[in-house]
């Protein structure tokens, strides 16, 4: 078990630099906690546990400076993490539970966003515009959230589209295209943005 009881081992993130056109191990961080997905903005390092989000400060060290949310409830209750441009905003999915938290910078929960055509949310992604995109695993389904994280704007793709497992999720914008991991699937799928 892992030191907060939340069932996993402990873990690491490693850091890779490019140098020179390679890429180079830089440094690895050990936590007393299950690793489950992480952001970085402006010094600070959001990581998710499975149950819980905490807040590093990284510079030269990582230092906790609060665990944002906990929520106990079920093993798979914090996936992913994604923050607001601004900074001034949190997401996280709760798979389980099938809902998107939006949360503010203190960890008070500002909106709870669930929808039954949108199932298993996992992979979360906010663009530099601050539009949300959330895969939802079960319901093989793509969807947009509104900025406040209270209401479906969209869906981006389904099974028709391909879609099989949907477990991560990245807009570029050079290519103005939604990039989509699959879980248990061998196929990266991109689809253009109209």
């Amino acid at each position: 078990m892992g030191a907060h009881g939340d069932g996993f081992p402990p873990s690491k993130i490693l850091f890779i630099k490019v140098n020179n056109s390679q890429l180079v191990k830089d440094r690895i961080l050990k936590f007393q906690h299950y690793c489950n997905s992480i952001v970085y903005q402006k010094g600070d390092l959001f990581v998710t546990s499975g149950t819980a989000l905490f807040k590093y400060k990284l510079s030269d060290t990582c230092t906790l400076v609060s665990k944002l949310h906990e929520d106990k409830s079920d093993k798979y209750t914090v996936s992913r993490c994604a923050v607001s441009p601004t900074g001034d905003k949190l997401y996280i999915t709760s798979p389980y539970e099938h809902k998107l938290l939006t949360l503010a910078k203190d960890g008070s929960i500002l909106a709870t966003f669930m929808d039954p055509a949108v199932k298993f949310l996992t992979g979360l992604h906010v663009t530099s515009a601050g539009q949300v995109i959330v895969c939802g695993w079960d319901s093989k389904n793509i969807i947009q959230v509104d900025s406040k994280g209270s209401m479906k704007l969209a869906t981006l793709a389904t099974q028709r589209d391909g879609l099989k497992g949907p477990y991560s999720v990245c807009y570029n914008r050079i290519t103005d295209s939604i990039i989509v991991g699959q879980f248990r699937h061998k196929k990266i799928l991109v689809y253009k943005v109209k």
